[in-house]
């Protein structure tokens, strides 16, 4: 009974979680917009991630070069060198990373000053006021969420592939010409494309996640703790689980770009 109790518990999460996203998503266009707040809430995300994202996107872009490199040479294919880590840096690597740190840094954020606010009693006074709490308070963060989730995917792209670029041409000996023309033999607009669509789901899973858990914490400082914690487990598995659905699709739908 106990684990038939857990289970529809969890079900009962999944529900109103899902729910969540569907109310942010149909106030997003609600006028007037919270322009101000949102514009807040972007740059406290960017502040808190654009540093961190940097320095996570140098070594992860040198391993997977050095790495790849590595293999390639044992099977004499260092030409696709290039086009192997750049793919996988844009594919995989850079949306990932920046979910990760986005829901990291500014999700705990987010959720902590939204559970602040429940166990202040202010969301329940914002709802007898008449003030949607969903369309002032968390709309403003999950749109800055994921705008900045966007940008930042296209930093960590740029920053991953130079720095793969650097550990296989300067420190294994690759060839720049080389490098450069895999990747364009094998690279294509939709490959950007769906790292730019992982990054925008990606920040707007991380931000209805942390409102959720701070809309929700069990009562007390400590619950606030506790649903900073569950909001960025959460996040985390969601964003892993929603990657490889993505990927699988993507692979199945977009024919490979041949040589």
């Amino acid at each position: 009974m106990a684990v038939r109790s857990a289970g529809a518990g969890a079900f009962a999460q999944v529900g109103r979680m899902a729910t969540l996203a569907w109310e942010v998503l149909r106030a997003m266009p609600r006028r007037p917009f919270q322009v101000r707040e949102g514009i807040q809430q972007a740059w406290f995300f960017a502040s808190v991630t654009i540093l961190p994202t940097a320095l996570v996107a140098i070594p992860f872009g040198a391993v997977i070069a050095m790495q790849l490199g590595s293999l390639t040479q044992q099977i004499g294919a260092q030409s696709f060198t290039g086009a192997a880590s750049a793919l996988a840096i844009l594919q995989q690597a850079s949306p990932l990373i920046t979910a990760l740190l986005v829901a990291g840094a500014g999700g705990s954020a987010v959720c902590a000053d939204i559970g602040a606010r429940t166990i202040r009693e202010e969301i329940d006074a914002m709802e007898v006021l008449g003030v949607s709490p969903i369309h002032r308070l968390i709309v403003p963060r999950v749109v800055g969420a994921m705008l900045v989730s966007l940008l930042l995917n296209g930093m960590v792209s740029v920053v991953g592939v130079m720095g793969g670029y650097f550990f296989n041409v300067i420190l294994q000996g690759g060839t720049p010409g080389a490098y450069l023309a895999s990747f364009n033999a094998l690279a294509q607009l939709p490959d950007l494309w769906i790292s730019e669509f992982k990054a925008l789901l990606y920040g707007f899973v991380a931000g209805v996640v942390a409102a959720y858990r701070g809309l929700n914490p069990a009562g007390g400082p400590k619950g606030v703790g506790d649903a900073v914690n569950q909001a960025v487990v959460i996040t985390f598995l969601l964003l892993f689980l929603i990657n490889l659905v993505l990927t699988g699709i993507y692979l199945q739908l977009v024919p490979p770009k041949g040589l």
